[in-house]
C-alpha cells in the first residue's frame, strides 16, 4: 500500500471533518497545510489537499501551486468543500481558473460542507449577506444551484457533510 498524506485548510471545520474521515479510510497522515513544508512531502507517494471554497478559490491551493514542481512525481488529488450542492458547471469554472499548467492533470473532487452564520467571521457574514441581497433581486426561477442553496440557508444552521462525497476520491486514490 502506498504511503500518503492529507493536507487541509479548514476555516469552519467541514474540511477538517472530511480530512479526518479520509484518515479513517486510508490510514494516511494528516496535517494542516500551514504546518507543513514541501520537503516533508518527499516521503509520500500520495498527496491529497483539501480546502474550503471561498469566492471561487480553494483554501490551501496556493501551497500546492507553489510546490507543484517538487511533488510532480507524486499521485495528487484536491478536494474542495463548499456550501453549495455539487454543480458540474461551478466545478469546471473553478478548474478553469485555478488548475492551469502544472495543475491541469490534478483531479478536483467536491464535498458539500456546512453553513453556520453564527460561526462565520464578521467579514464572511457581511459578504454573504451582500451576496444574498444581490441574489434576492433576481428571479428565483432562474437561480443557479449555488444561488438556490444560498437563499435556502439564510438564517439557518446546515450541515451537509457526508462520507459519500469521499467515494470518488477514494476510488482515485486506490487506483494504481
Amino acid at each position: 500500500m502506498s504511503k500518503g498524506i492529507i493536507l487541509y485548510q479548514s476555516k469552519y471545520g467541514a474540511t477538517q471533518k472530511y480530512a479526518e474521515w479520509l484518515v479513517e479510510k486510508t490510514g494516511y497522515d494528516c496535517v494542516e497545510t500551514k504546518s507543513v513544508k514541501a520537503t516533508y512531502l518527499q516521503e509520500y507517494d500520495v498527496i491529497v489537499l483539501g480546502g474550503g471554497v471561498y469566492a471561487s478559490g480553494i483554501a490551501g491551493l496556493h501551497f500546492l501551486k507553489k510546490n507543484i514542481n517538487s511533488v510532480s512525481n507524486k499521485k495528487i488529488a484536491v478536494f474542495a468543500v463548499g456550501a453549495s450542492p455539487y454543480d458540474d458547471k461551478a466545478i469546471m469554472q473553478i478548474r478553469e481558473i485555478h488548475f492551469k499548467d502544472e495543475l491541469s492533470k490534478v483531479p478536483l473532487f467536491y464535498c458539500r460542507g456546512a453553513w453556520d452564520e453564527e460561526r462565520m467571521t464578521f467579514g464572511d457574514r457581511t459578504l454573504c449577506k451582500m451576496l444574498q441581497k444581490a441574489v434576492a433581486k433576481q428571479n428565483p426561477d432562474e437561480y443557479e444551484p449555488w444561488q438556490k442553496a444560498l437563499m435556502c440557508a439564510v438564517g439557518q444552521k446546515c450541515d451537509w457533510t457526508d462520507k459519500k462525497y469521499l467515494e470518488p476520491m477514494l476510488k482515485f486514490i486506490e487506483e494504481e
